[in-house]
């Protein structure tokens, strides 16, 4: 029911508020209580927020994984990690304490010492569907049996070697480079872009490894910056920089600081969220208030930008972290998280994610990327249909500047959003894309301004008669240019179709 009143002459309507799609609550953060795991039923809070009790109890293998939670999952379950890690893991698992208790934060749980005898099949199926668990400890299981790889899925799909300039310097953009200063990461993200460079080899990838020694690396990547005036904006990565010993990172940054056409640093850290216990140590607080007081000085701006997938990572000690770094100086903490099945793929899921680190976190909800072609990672990639829906689905809730933009990574392109595809095959699943500029591989004879690049959206996504095409022309021997070639042929014929 609904009534007016006058103000100012016209009528006011006094009708409760509408219902939304989506209904926002403002939610309190929770830290979940890591002693309901029978392996730290022991832990103190004080062991807890120690940086260096959580990187000594890290889980690198379903063993340790079974002295933390012991009954609580089933052999089934043991058995299905085990057989990923043998047989299709591209990432070695690396998890720390913090990051494992965010997996089925359920308060309702009973605490460890008062599991019923039921309670494995139970806890289990609720750990197998928990979002931070699907991307983070995959099991082979999650992974798809007739399409586990994309065709033209590659270890570096975005091409980031071929671009380097220096070892571990990818010149990608006009104006814009990343520097992975290190290949190893406090966690490791089984959707890793980076795989083949980053972390321990696994039985399916013998990782690259850097030639150089730490010190020569950095000092050539600072090298090519001081003779490039071009570029004015360094994304300082990895693997993740909260794995360097804060002293090297601090005397990179400095004299990173000193090229006069550097504008924008920005430290890429998943461990704010997997690892905050790091960034909430003292003296690396005291290190980043005089990284950001230099910057301040000389007119760059300093960011972090992490990596959250799901609302329940966000948690008081990721909030405490966020803001003690801002309170050290930092311009801002955005988020760059990857959009993945069954871990964010639902409007719900991604509104849920970026109010809980604006509202409670002062996080900055920033990109959300399209998983990568990598091997064996379809079971996590979305189409470029159901991106673009999710795009569309979450605008008008979160402020303009705290609202994340959807993106496409594209190969020899870069980040695309999601709506400026150029055209679409949608029963293919092949996106076309153009843009505006050569990186640093492109010769002056490469007309970037016609040229067309491709993505491909995830086979098991598409109608039957688009998974019947990529069964007779989508084998790994077939080139990359043949199924474009065949594509772009069948596209021009439906133009020609649309426009008869």
């Amino acid at each position: 029911m609904s009534t007016t009143t006058e103000h100012a002459g016209r009528p006011v309507s006094q009708a409760r508020p509408a219902e939304q799609p989506y209904v926002y609550q403002q939610q309190a953060l929770v830290e979940p209580d890591w002693r309901r795991y029978p392996g730290w039923a022991d832990v103190t809070e004080e062991q807890w927020r120690d940086v260096q009790w959580q990187r000594a109890h890290c889980v690198k293998n379903a063993a340790q994984l079974r002295q933390v939670m012991g009954d609580l999952l089933t052999d089934a379950f043991y058995a299905d990690l085990e057989r990923d890690q043998a047989e299709r893991a591209t990432m070695s698992m690396l998890l720390p304490p913090q990051m494992l208790n965010t997996m089925v934060p359920d308060r309702s749980w009973p605490s460890a010492a008062q599991q019923a005898p039921a309670a494995g099949e139970e806890f289990t199926a609720a750990f197998y569907a928990d979002p931070v668990r699907r991307y983070m400890l995959p099991v082979f299981s999650d992974r798809r049996t007739d399409w586990p790889s994309h065709p033209y899925a590659t270890r570096d799909s975005l091409h980031e070697h071929d671009m380097w300039v220096a070892e571990g310097l990818t010149h990608r953009y006009p104006t814009k480079v990343l520097a992975e200063l290190l290949p190893t990461c406090p966690q490791y993200c089984g959707h890793c872009t980076r795989m083949d460079l980053v972390g321990n080899s696994t039985p399916q990838v013998t990782k690259l490894k850097m030639a150089g020694r730490p010190t020569d690396r950095h000092e050539a990547i600072l090298d090519y910056l001081r003779r490039t005036p071009t570029v004015r904006d360094v994304v300082v990565s990895g693997g993740d920089v909260a794995n360097m010993p804060w002293k090297n990172l601090e005397s990179f940054l400095d004299r990173l600081l000193q090229i006069d056409t550097i504008r924008d640093v920005r430290l890429a850290s998943k461990a704010l969220m997997g690892l905050p216990q790091h960034w909430l140590v003292p003296e690396t607080l005291d290190g980043v208030h005089r990284v950001a007081s230099t910057a301040r000085e000389r007119g760059v701006g300093l960011a972090l930008h992490t990596h959250v997938n799901a609302a329940q990572s966000v948690t008081p000690l990721v909030a405490e972290a966020s803001r003690a770094l801002l309170s050290a100086g930092l311009r801002d903490v955005r988020n760059q998280g990857v959009l993945m099945r069954g871990v964010n793929d639902s409007a719900e899921a991604l509104l849920d994610l970026c109010f809980a680190m604006a509202d409670e976190a002062s996080i900055t909800p920033y990109y959300f990327y399209m998983c990568d072609m990598i091997p064996f990672a379809e079971h996590w990639r979305v189409s470029l249909e159901h991106a673009q829906h999710l795009q569309h689905s979450i605008m008008g809730y979160l402020p303009g500047f705290a609202t994340p933009r959807i993106v496409c990574d594209v190969p020899f392109v870069g980040k695309r959003w999601v709506h400026q595809v150029d055209h679409y095959d949608t029963e293919r699943g092949i996106s076309y894309w153009r843009k505006n500029y050569r990186t640093s591989i492109e010769t002056e004879d490469v007309d970037v301004a016609s040229t067309e690049y491709v993505y491909y959206d995830p086979i098991d996504t598409l109608l039957e008669a688009g998974q019947a095409w990529w069964r007779a022309h989508g084998s790994p021997e077939r080139t990359h240019q043949e199924a474009t070639a065949a594509a772009q042929v069948s596209h021009a014929a439906s133009v020609s179709q649309r426009d008869g």
